[in-house]
């Protein structure tokens, strides 16, 4: 995904798109960087995937409610179709993600 606004991607893109809110410092987001790799494979590309560091956007954080990390939100056209805060097994992810 190109590197441009984080907001215009979350708001404009036709695609859906899973943010993972996280921070460098924060062993669970760790933890969930391989799950996230996994589930995104298996769903074929069908959801994109914007990781947003909170440390670098903390008001885009703040405006989605996030206070706590790893944190994910779906969206599509800017809308929020799901949100999870914690980290989650493969299984639980991805039945989630598979009705969208």
């Amino acid at each position: 995904m190109p590197k441009k606004n984080p907001k215009a991607i979350i708001s404009q893109s036709q695609d859906t798109i899973l943010v993972d809110f996280y921070a460098d410092w924060c062993g669970p987001c760790q933890t969930m960087n391989p799950i996230l790799d996994e589930v995104l494979v298996e769903l074929e590309g069908k959801i994109k995937l914007l990781k947003l560091n909170v440390d670098k956007h903390p008001q885009l954080a703040q405006q989605f409610g996030v206070r706590s990390i790893p944190h994910y939100i779906l969206f599509k056209r800017g809308k929020i179709l799901w949100r999870k805060g914690g980290v989650l097994t493969k299984r639980d992810l991805m039945n989630a993600l598979k009705g969208f």
